[in-house]
């Protein structure tokens, strides 16, 4: 029998044979138990072994238009792998969003896909959004991709501010129909996924008017293309965006309106609805409405998790690899990871993966405990997980887009190649910077419940558990606090500078306020609210991370368990350092402390190194989801890079066009040069 062996890097497997812990053990704790694991190999394997979704030639040689079809193509086959698959009798929770809003397509389809809002939003808006006749009618089809749809809110003058949205819906009792239209240029529909030339409906949120009276913001679903000839129906002007930083092949689209009838059954009525006379009842609290939003952010936390796993994966093999400057004159040249400041971009950068997951986990688990919540009619937990879902998704989104620059800078010039995954990366991760909420205003509204809080607590109201740091902040008149290196005792010292900060900017705005608005004032006291937000935001991602870790020693071996207080010592302390500005005017440290605090940073990442490799191989992501020549599991770099550069379209001929048609006319020509300067030695 052959035998055949595979290579591996030779470096690569050096630092694997050091690694203390059962890598399978990590992956499998970490991915939620071997059955999880098990399933999602067998998900990555089933979708992604199809011929049909190979190429020799990279997405990103292909035009606009090109990667539009080619992303339609792959998506259709992947969704007929699944349809296979559910045939076959596999039964597979969330089979769907786990395949083509997850991990696996992430390489195959690199630029997101024009399903995604479908996937995400879509389907999820007609359970949330509509009555029980309404799921009746769409929510089947739409699973079952019978209607293709998108979620519509967004316009090109009013994003975040939805009270500012123009579109409008009135209501006309003599045909009981709404008449929807788009007032100006400004309030044309921009942005939805799918939108430009794929859904046929959209659930659209426009103001309704009905018997001359305004009843806000309120979702109706719409027709928008032909189900046969695809042509958009009357008084729907519809079109793509273009080019983008990232996202290129989820055609993203815009959409106005001049007219457009739809029947009264059209108006999404689980919490609000038009009766035939054109009364207007609520049937829920406005709030719900824009639950479809809180889950989305839920989604968004959870992926930047992903992709920084992606990120840190590439960058960790590379960094064992790749070997340059020596840092003994006299030695050859080291791994590049051997040089501590190396070690400082990327052993934080893998620490952060675990507070993003587990805060993920948590903003999960309490979505299903409010949701469970409002189905007995108790809305009293939805302002804070309005909160959270808006500084998680603010904060995640903007520590994402910093660690995948930390780690593709970490990768040298390489980096900056396409091939490396890092651009494709960072394009979609900077891209949920932007969608759902802009991050500023995503902290804003979590400080305003922050102030709500603040105030109970001078009242001596009731607060939940994750808050009661608060009233003790009050209860210490807002004395210093003792400093504790500790991991709890950073997050102490996070719970008085949270609560620091939240009671000086309610102070600020209660001074503010007797020269000017409320609003003004708050306005005024933007800077230290969203201040305010990003702490609590991140003393919630440490707290998650740490009960999380504490929760999973007591399940693993000893070795796998400290590696594992490693991982959270690691992050509590890089989180600390770099928190320093905000934890001195609350907390006591002194200069001997930050000495001390720097150098257990510096001991964290002494310990981390050397299981390093274990823990991103733990990660469980198989090249053909990576798609990076850098971060390969042989860490054959080198050929990888010149095998994928040889695969460029100008390598396909030894001389191009270009040359005869215009460079060797010109070098023939008699042009005169430039004089060379006198004045140059």
């Amino acid at each position: 029998m052959l035998v055949f062996k595979v290579y591996v890097n030779p470096d690569l497997k050096e630092e694997r044979d050091k690694v203390i812990f059962n890598v399978e053990e990590f992956t499998n704790w970490f991915h939620g138990g071997s059955d999880k694991v098990k399933e999602k190999r067998f998900l990555e394997n089933y979708v992604l072994s199809d011929p049909q979704l190979q190429s020799d030639v990279d997405s990103s040689y292909l035009s606009h238009k090109e990667k539009y079809e080619e992303a339609i193509r792959r998506v259709v086959v992947v969704l007929r792998r699944l349809e296979k698959l559910q045939s076959e009798g596999h039964q597979i929770n969330d089979l769907y969003v786990k395949v083509l809003g997850g991990l696996p397509v992430t390489n195959v389809l690199k630029e997101g896909h024009p399903l995604v809002t479908h996937m995400g939003m879509f389907i999820q808006s007609i359970d949330l959004l509509g009555n029980e006749e309404q799921k009746a009618e769409w929510y089947e089809k739409a699973s079952r991709c019978k209607i293709l749809g998108t979620y519509v809110q967004t316009e090109m003058g009013h994003g975040t501010f939805v009270r500012g949205i123009e579109t409008t819906a009135t209501y006309d009792p003599k045909t009981k129909e709404f008449v929807i239209n788009s007032p100006s240029i400004r309030a044309y529909k921009w942005w939805p996924g799918g939108l430009g030339h794929t859904v046929n409906h959209a659930v659209v949120f426009a103001q309704l008017y009905s018997l001359g009276k305004h009843h806000g913001l309120q979702p109706f679903m719409v027709q928008i293309r032909d189900y046969e000839t695809h042509m958009p129906m009357k008084g729907i002007i519809i079109g793509e965006l273009g080019n983008k930083v990232g996202y290129n092949a989820v055609n993203n689209g815009f959409l106005g309106f001049n007219n457009v009838r739809i029947p009264l059954k059209n108006m999404m009525m689980k919490n609000a609805k038009v009766l035939e006379n054109g009364e207007f009842m609520k049937t829920n609290s406005p709030i719900l409405t824009y639950l479809v939003m809180t889950q989305t952010r839920v989604g968004i936390v959870r992926g930047m998790a992903e992709y920084l796993m992606k990120a840190s994966t590439i960058a960790m093999r590379y960094s064992l690899v790749r070997r340059q400057s020596p840092i003994d004159p006299n030695s050859p040249e080291p791994k590049i990871i051997e040089h501590v400041t190396q070690q400082m971009k990327i052993f934080p950068s893998i620490a952060k993966v675990f507070a993003i997951k587990y805060a993920a986990d948590n903003l999960i688990d309490l979505y299903y405990e409010v949701s469970a919540d409002m189905k007995n009619g108790n809305l009293s937990r939805l302002p804070e997980l309005h909160a959270l879902s808006c500084c998680l998704k603010a904060v995640c989104t903007d520590e994402a887009a910093r660690t995948v620059q930390i780690c593709r800078l970490a990768c040298g010039g390489h980096g900056y190649l396409n091939s490396s995954g890092f651009n494709d990366i960072y394009g979609n991760i900077v891209a949920a910077q932007h969608y759902e909420g802009e991050n500023t205003i995503m902290n804003l509204q979590t400080a305003r419940f922050l102030m709500k809080v603040w105030k109970q607590a001078l009242n001596n109201e009731e607060l939940t558990p994750n808050l009661q740091y608060m009233k003790n902040f009050i209860q210490n008149k807002g004395r210093r606090s003792h400093w504790d290196e500790s991991v709890d005792g950073i997050i102490r010292a996070f719970q008085s500078a949270t609560a620091g900060k939240v009671s000086l900017a309610y102070k600020h705005i209660e001074e503010r306020k007797k020269f000017c608005s409320i609003e003004q004032a708050t306005s005024q006291t933007g800077i230290e609210l969203a201040k305010a937000a990003e702490l609590y935001c991140q003393l919630f991602m440490l707290q998650s991370l740490a009960n999380s870790i504490k929760n999973g020693v007591r399940q693993v071996s000893p070795a796998l368990g400290n590696v594992l207080k490693n991982i959270l010592e690691l992050y509590a302390v890089d989180l600390a350092i770099k928190s320093l500005e905000s934890l001195l005017q609350f907390v006591d440290i002194s200069s001997a402390d930050i000495e001390r605090l720097q150098n257990k940073l510096e001991s964290a990442l002494k310990a981390f190194k050397i299981n390093a490799i274990g823990i991103v191989d733990g990660f469980d992501i198989p090249d053909t989801v990576l798609g990076s020549t850098l971060g390969a599991y042989d860490g054959d770099v080198y050929k990888r890079l010149l095998e994928q550069a040889k695969k460029s379209p100008l390598n396909q001929e030894d001389v191009n066009k270009s040359f005869h048609l215009y460079l060797k006319p010109f070098m023939k020509s008699n042009i005169v040069g430039p004089t060379r300067r006198q004045d140059v030695i």
